[in-house]
């Protein structure tokens, strides 16, 4: 594997973030049970947490027999899908997220409380992802967005809702399904707060067939139809490349896509937004996007 300058890549402000989740974490934690992992990432999840907009109102609901959390704010919807590896999250650990979202494009927001893995292989999630965005859809357009693994959830569900109301997508740090023994896989395989080894290991335990688009949405034949796309990537990331790959089969597709590439940062830097400026600064890019898409504007000049 390829060994990376992480002391030079990354500031200070971005190395006291990694610090600060790293503590958060027992030593054995990667070996503990499952229901012991998800309770230490909810915790360290609040650790992070920012509370709730001034303006933003909350309010759990069941959307096609799946829990959501809906934010207040204007159509169209933005579906969120959060990150964890298909494993680990929900509701909480992304609620200051989707409220800051809410708050700074006045949409609506509506998280989606998907089954994880390994209870509930692939395609569990993704089944949970496309019921709650078809019926949110019977009431008008939505924008896709997610983190990590919720961006995997998003790129899936805009291929099997193509040509619908899908305004836009906005994809986080996501991983696609790229192959794991190239590129950024291999550059930044021992990578701060995510390594190619945890990679794997999430998509074994998710149990996905290794050939199936609905699991790696890279793998898909046909990306030509899909909603304009801006997909951003961490630096210090062994996903890097797969937001890269994406956007490029996207614009060879005649799609409107733009891959934003932030220097320095590292996988889960959404909960660093509040103590590090480049991150700040990338979010404030992710809900400029989201408003964008949502109002149907391509601000963005790589257009094909």
């Amino acid at each position: 594997m390829t060994q990376t300058d992480y002391q030079s890549l990354i500031d200070t402000p971005t190395q006291a973030f990694i610090a600060r989740t790293a503590a958060c974490y027992p030593d054995d934690t990667a070996s503990a049970p499952i229901a012991e992992q998800r309770r230490v990432y909810d915790a360290m999840c609040a650790v992070f947490h920012h509370g709730i907009p001034a303006g933003v109102t909350v309010r759990d609901i069941p959307i096609a027999g799946v829990a959501c959390r809906a934010y207040s704010g204007v159509w169209p919807t933005v579906v969120y899908l959060h990150g964890g590896g298909f494993v680990v999250g929900g509701l909480d650990s992304h609620d200051d997220v989707c409220a800051e979202i809410c708050a700074a494009t006045g949409l609506r927001v509506v998280s989606v409380d998907y089954r994880l893995s390994p209870e509930h292989p692939h395609p569990a999630a993704y089944d949970d992802t496309l019921a709650v965005t078809r019926a949110l859809l019977a009431d008008g357009p939505v924008v896709l967005a997610g983190d990590s693994a919720g961006g995997n959830l998003a790129a899936a569900a805009a291929l099997a809702l193509r040509g619908q109301a899908v305004r836009g997508q906005v994809l986080i740090y996501p991983g696609l399904g790229g192959d794991p023994n190239t590129g950024s896989y291999l550059t930044h395989a021992a990578a701060p707060l995510l390594t190619r080894d945890d990679v794997l290991f999430y998509e074994g335990i998710r149990q996905n067939a290794p050939d199936d688009p609905t699991a790696s949405p890279l793998l898909a034949a046909d990306l030509a139809g899909l909603p304009p796309t801006v997909a951003f990537s961490a630096e210090c990331d062994p996903l890097a490349d797969d937001a890269l790959h994406y956007c490029a089969r996207l614009t060879a597709a005649r799609v409107p896509a733009h891959r934003v590439l932030e220097p320095g940062l590292v996988h889960g830097y959404l909960r660093a937004r509040h103590s590090v400026p480049r991150a700040a600064a990338s979010f404030a890019r992710i809900t400029a996007a989201l408003s964008a898409l949502a109002a149907g504007d391509w601000p963005y000049g790589d257009t094909p």
